[in-house]
């Protein structure tokens, strides 16, 4: 689960399109599976260099019950949730994570929901 990009208005700066550029190296040690956002343009531009580094479509959904949808959906795999700050703290308590949902930019949080609980955090950064 990721914030999007860096950004200025609605859309990414150039520091958010780098950090954007930056996601599939970020997320490199992972075999994703799918790539989820809400229908928001800032959020589809900071997802757009991982669906093409790893050619999987962005699938957009309502982040309302998006942790419940993106597991029922995947339940051994591996998504990638691109959000906002709103919508990134409900899908964190929604999954039962531990600590806080990432809130700045360039800020992963790897959740680990198969195996024993409690569920682990693993924290990512994307640089620009």
């Amino acid at each position: 689960m990721l914030r999007h990009a860096d950004r200025i208005g609605d859309a990414l700066n150039d520091r958010g399109r780098a950090r954007a550029q930056n996601l599939p190296a970020a997320l490199s040690d992972y075999q994703i599976d799918a790539i989820y956002s809400p229908d928001i343009a800032r959020n589809l531009e900071t997802a757009e260099p991982l669906s093409a580094a790893t050619g999987l479509p962005v699938t957009i959904i309502p982040k309302e019950y998006a942790g419940s949808r993106m597991t029922r959906d995947h339940p051994n795999g591996t998504v990638v949730w691109v959000g906002n700050k709103g919508n990134l703290r409900t899908i964190w308590a929604e999954l039962t994570a531990p600590g806080e949902a990432p809130q700045e930019y360039g800020e992963i949080g790897v959740i680990k929901l198969n195996g024993p609980d409690p569920r682990t955090v693993t924290r990512l950064t994307v640089t620009p």
